[in-house]
C-alpha cells in the first residue's frame, strides 16, 4: 500500500480538479515509494517549487509515510484504517466487516490506494468507503486491473466501478483511468460500457492499474439494489416480454427471430473487444481516450 510516482501525480490532479483533503481517511496506511527526486519533480510538474532539501524534510520525516504529503495537500487530519496495528494504524477495523456508525458521513476523503483488492468481502469494504464520505467528498481509487493475478484477492474490470458509483446509490463518478505501470505510460479515460453500448475490453502484455475520482452527492441507502453489467441489464430489458414462470417459459411478445439474434450479436461484440489489443490504444477513441496527464 503506497503512492508511487503515478499516485503522486493522481493524488495532485484530484486536488487540481477541486478534490478537498480536509479530512482524508486512508484505507491501509499509505507509504511513500519514490524517493526525493521523482516527488520533486512531481511537485514541479503541478507548478509547486520546493527544493529537495526541503521535499525530505517535509515529506520523508515519517518512516516514508504519506501523512505529510496529504497534508501537504489541503488536509488538517489523516485517520489510516487498517485491519491490523503492524503499521500503526489509527483504527484497527476490518474492512470485512461493517463501520461503525461514528466513522460515517465524516470525511472529505476516502483513499484506497491498494487495499480493497486484499479484503475478501469486498461489497462491505467499498460500501463502508461510500458510507464513511459525507456528501461532497471524494472517493480516490489507485486499483489494480489487467495482469495482476496473485496480487490479491481481486483485479477490477473498469464497468465494476460505473456501476458502483451510480446517483443510485449516491455518487457521480466524475473520471475512471487506466495506465500501464510502464516508464511514462500515459493515461487513458475509459468509456462507460453502458454509454458505448458495447463491452470495454482489454488484453495486454503489461500490469494496468485504475484510477477512479467518485463524488458523493447525496446519501441514500447504498445497494438497496444490487449492480448489474450493463449489458445483460439491456438484454433483460428487451425481453421483457419473456415470461420465465416455472412450467411455462413462454413468450409474451417477443419476435422469434430476436430470440436467435440476440446471442449471435453477443458473440460477435465479445470476438471484437477481446481482438483489440493494449498496443492500438491510441486508436481505440470510442473506448479509451489519451488525456493529458503529468
Amino acid at each position: 500500500m503506497g503512492l508511487d510516482v503515478n499516485g503522486i501525480n493522481f493524488l495532485l490532479h484530484a486536488r487540481r480538479q477541486g478534490v478537498s483533503f480536509r479530512s482524508t481517511a486512508t484505507i491501509g496506511r499509505q507509504q511513500l515509494l519514490l524517493g526525493e527526486t521523482d516527488l520533486k519533480k512531481c511537485l514541479r510538474q503541478f507548478r509547486f517549487e520546493i527544493g529537495v532539501e526541503d521535499v525530505n524534510h517535509t515529506f520523508f520525516g515519517r518512516e516514508n509515510y504519506a501523512e505529510g504529503f496529504i497534508q501537504f495537500l489541503g488536509a488538517e487530519e489523516v485517520v489510516s484504517f487498517d485491519a491490523s496495528d503492524y503499521e500503526n494504524a489509527s483504527i484497527v477495523h476490518d474492512f470485512n466487516f461493517p463501520i461503525p456508525d461514528e466513522f460515517k458521513d465524516r470525511f472529505s476523503v476516502v483513499l484506497d490506494g491498494g487495499t480493497l483488492e486484499h479484503i475478501f468481502n469486498f461489497p462491505t469494504a467499498i460500501k463502508n468507503s461510500m458510507e464513511m464520505l459525507s456528501v461532497g467528498g471524494h472517493f480516490l481509487a489507485i486499483t489494480p486491473a489487467n495482469n495482476h493475478l496473485g496480487h490479491g484477492f481481486f483485479q477490477f474490470s473498469p464497468e465494476l466501478f460505473f456501476r458502483i458509483f451510480s446517483e443510485q446509490n449516491g455518487f457521480d463518478l466524475q473520471q475512471l483511468m487506466i495506465f500501464e505501470e510502464t516508464p511514462g505510460s500515459p493515461w487513458y479515460e475509459v468509456s462507460d460500457p453502458m454509454v458505448v453500448k458495447e463491452r470495454v475490453t482489454l488484453i495486454n502484455s503489461h500490469p494496468t492499474m485504475l484510477l477512479i475520482i467518485a463524488k458523493k452527492i447525496k446519501t441514500v441507502e447504498i445497494f438497496s439494489s444490487m449492480p448489474q453489467q450493463s449489458d445483460y441489464e439491456a438484454v433483460w430489458n428487451q425481453v421483457d416480454g419473456l415470461d420465465l414462470t416455472p412450467g411455462k417459459r413462454r413468450f409474451a411478445n417477443l419476435p422469434f427471430r430476436n430470440i436467435i439474434r440476440l446471442p449471435l450479436d453477443f458473440f460477435r461484440l465479445i470476438k471484437r473487444s477481446v481482438d483489440r489489443r493494449f498496443g492500438a490504444l491510441h486508436n481505440r477513441t470510442k473506448h479509451f481516450r489519451k488525456i493529458n496527464n503529468p
